[in-house]
């Protein structure tokens, strides 16, 4: 599985999203913001601030991160105990992360190192619990992927949970909202391979071969026929830190 081909799909969803955070934000050219669970550096390579700070537990994905964002400071860290002295940041974002998580004490930790006024951003959470597909042959990969991601150690219904998540650490003037989704035919050109990529990844064991084969060539008709949607709601969410 090529990690950064997957992160930088990620990215490339919610890039629209993230524009507008951060506008809501303001978001300046001099803010110093740190993203815990930083990966490969997909999402932090288009910050707008001028002092960038990432952190992962993963040296191989802070490898690739050093050449994506080479103007980044990137730690080798776990998130849930960040080495940084309280109120270091102006911000400090999360992008398809809280879910892989202890969200509750990655949330305490970012509090303590933002500063009095700044901001914490969760760009994008995912909720499978809500996730449709259509036609209904392939609601079976919804369900298991779901399955999948809980025996992995993750939340696959995180996205929900964000409003009560960020309000409970104490923040203020939170906002939550959920991202929008549209289907053509054209939808499958871009990235299919990669998701099918994926699901196999976290499907294998779930399913015999073939019928993991034969999901995919059923998917694959739906697409180009302009049958699909696959609509995984993900939710976002913005806090001041209260000064």
């Amino acid at each position: 599985m090529d990690w950064h081909a997957r992160y930088t799909q990620q990215a490339n969803w919610t890039a629209q999203t993230r524009r507008y955070l951060y506008e809501k934000a303001g978001l300046s050219k001099t803010a110093r913001v740190l993203e815990p669970g930083c990966g490969t550096g997909a999402v932090l390579a288009d910050c707008p601030a001028g002092n960038l700070h990432g952190l992962d537990w993963d040296a191989q994905l802070l490898h690739v991160a050093r050449r994506t964002v080479p103007r980044a400071r990137l730690v080798c860290a776990n998130a849930v105990s960040l080495p940084y002295a309280n109120a270091s940041f102006d911000a400090c974002l999360t992008h398809y992360f809280l879910l892989w998580v202890d969200a509750a004490r990655v949330m305490a930790e970012m509090r303590r190192v933002t500063r009095p006024g700044g901001f914490i951003f969760a760009l994008a959470e995912p909720d499978y619990g809500a996730r449709i597909d259509c036609p209904a042959e392939l609601t079976e990969i919804g369900r298991l992927q779901g399955m999948a991601l809980e025996r992995q150690g993750a939340d696959p219904r995180m996205g929900r949970k964000l409003a009560g998540m960020f309000t409970a650490a104490g923040l203020q003037q939170v906002a939550c909202g959920v991202m929008g989704g549209e289907w053509s035919a054209h939808s499958q050109e871009d990235g299919w391979d990669l998701e099918w990529a994926a699901l196999e990844t976290d499907l294998a064991g779930s399913l015999p071969p073939e019928r993991l084969a034969e999901l995919r060539r059923i998917d694959a008709a739906a697409w180009q026929h302009g049958e699909r949607i696959l609509f995984v709601p993900t939710f976002y969410a913005i806090g001041w830190v209260p000064e």
